[in-house]
């Protein structure tokens, strides 16, 4: 949630992080437990020779080694949703407890969902009349959508839910992900 927020809003210069994984080995000594993996670095040989990345067919990475938080599809689709968004402001914002929606000018919309309870309303989202692609949940491939949709009508509003269940309670859609 906090990246998808990061890459949506027009500040500062974002840094993605990817990392490796670290198995952690407590081991109990006395009233506590200890991690005596405290240091084990990024994967690595022998000689502590950092090992390469292992990539899937999807372009992910070997998670028992390597965690490659960049190749996820809503990472790498949210950096391209702030690049498509460029410069245009923040507006139509919306918020309501821990929830909030806003777009970036004409070229992009979010709706992050932080609460107990489902967003379920309609909002101006800025964005022009369509049917859109979620780039959280899929995204747009040969012309079709393997995520949620969105639909814009002429008044640059549209019915919004954001299920708080969700593994990934936002959707996120920008001019590029049009259908």
């Amino acid at each position: 949630m906090t990246t998808a927020f990061m890459l949506a809003w027009p500040y500062g210069i974002p840094r993605i992080m990817s990392s490796y994984n670290w198995p952690r080995k407590l081991e109990k000594q006395g009233d506590r437990y200890i991690d005596s993996n405290s240091y084990i670095g990024p994967p690595h040989d022998s000689g502590d020779h950092i090992l390469d990345v292992k990539r899937n067919p999807d372009l992910s990475c070997d998670s028992t080694q390597w965690i490659c938080e960049h190749r996820w599809h809503q990472i790498y689709n949210m950096v391209r949703l702030r690049n498509i968004a460029g410069s245009e402001p923040v507006a139509n914002w919306w918020e309501f407890n821990n929830q909030i929606a806003f777009s970036r000018g004409n070229k992009a919309f979010i709706a992050i969902n932080n609460d107990v309870k489902p967003i379920d309303m309609t909002n101006s989202t800025g964005l022009p009349a369509g049917t859109y692609c979620d780039i959280i949940s899929g995204g747009l491939i040969d012309g079709k959508c393997t995520g949620k949709t969105l639909t814009v009508g002429n008044d640059g509003k549209a019915h919004i839910f954001v299920d708080n269940t969700w593994e990934d309670p936002m959707i996120a859609f920008h001019i590029k992900a049009k259908i």
